[in-house]
């Protein structure tokens, strides 16, 4: 199992959603965040006056899958999230050791 985190846009989340779920993905975390990459921010005018902003709002999104859908989910990100621009985000997978449906008690990809 993997645990994908992907930071992106947050006008694109309802895009992912839509095209992570015809690939099995029942559940996911969405955390608002703020950041910064490449971009290091953006220059803003606010009453005349310029200021930078230095971090910016962006969506982590976490989906928990079985290692045989991980690269279809992650091609499914990169197609809804992208923009082209600077600033569409990052994809970033981890080993998942364990899960557990508490209700259940359910557990690995069972729990997923």
């Amino acid at each position: 199992m993997k645990l994908i985190m992907a930071v992106i846009k947050p006008f694109k989340l309802e895009d992912v959603r839509e095209a992570l779920t015809p690939l099995g993905v029942e559940g996911m975390t969405i955390t608002e965040v703020k950041g910064f990459g490449r971009q290091k921010g953006q220059a803003e005018i606010y009453r005349g006056a310029e200021y930078t902003v230095n971090f910016l709002p962006k969506v982590k999104i976490e989906v928990a899958v079985k290692n045989e859908v991980v690269d279809d989910v992650i091609e499914a990100i990169i197609k809804s999230a992208g923009t082209g621009k600077i600033g569409d985000g990052k994809i970033f997978v981890y080993s998942l050791d364990k899960a557990v449906r508490i209700r259940t008690g359910e557990t690995d990809a069972e729990a997923l």
